[in-house]
């Protein structure tokens, strides 16, 4: 395929893929109202479920935020039951916070018609396919994270 191919193939299908992360977007806004959240709540929460245990400093640098309104994101979230306030086991001077479990009702509620639908989608695809959409998401998800920061004209990487 030539480069002129390729650039009409992307061009062709652009709205496609902008269509894909309004989806998206508006599933996040969707499944954080069912849970009584925030979206940007719910986005913390799943940086915290990838990431593992944060300061609220380092949630932060990777949700895009100031510390002060990630300190009372971080305080919603533990008044909602949603994470909690640990000493640090590295350095138990500091506190990291950690994500709590989303109550299986809760959770299906929020995330099971997607998780069906797309398990639905998927099931449309080769073995082959799928390895090249994971693939893509691993390389997208850094790739859009770095875009944000770029947007928002933070220091980045």
């Amino acid at each position: 395929m030539s480069d002129q191919q390729r650039d009409a193939l992307l061009q062709q299908h652009a709205d496609s893929y902008r269509g894909y992360v309004t989806a998206t977007v508006l599933h996040g806004q969707a499944a954080a109202e069912v849970l009584g959240q925030h979206p940007t709540d719910l986005y913390a929460l799943h940086t915290l479920e990838l990431a593992g245990p944060l300061t609220t400093g380092a949630l932060a640098e990777r949700i895009g935020l100031s510390q002060s309104a990630t300190t009372r994101l971080v305080d919603r979230l533990v008044r909602a039951g949603r994470a909690r306030r640990a000493a640090d086991p590295e350095d138990r001077r500091r506190v990291v916070v950690e994500p709590l479990p989303l109550p299986h009702e809760e959770d299906e509620a929020a995330f099971g018609p997607a998780r069906r639908r797309m398990a639905e989608v998927f099931r449309t695809f080769s073995t082959d396919e799928l390895r090249v959409l994971f693939r893509y998401f691993a390389a997208a998800a850094p790739a859009l994270r770095a875009a944000t920061t770029e947007t928002k004209g933070l220091p980045g990487d």
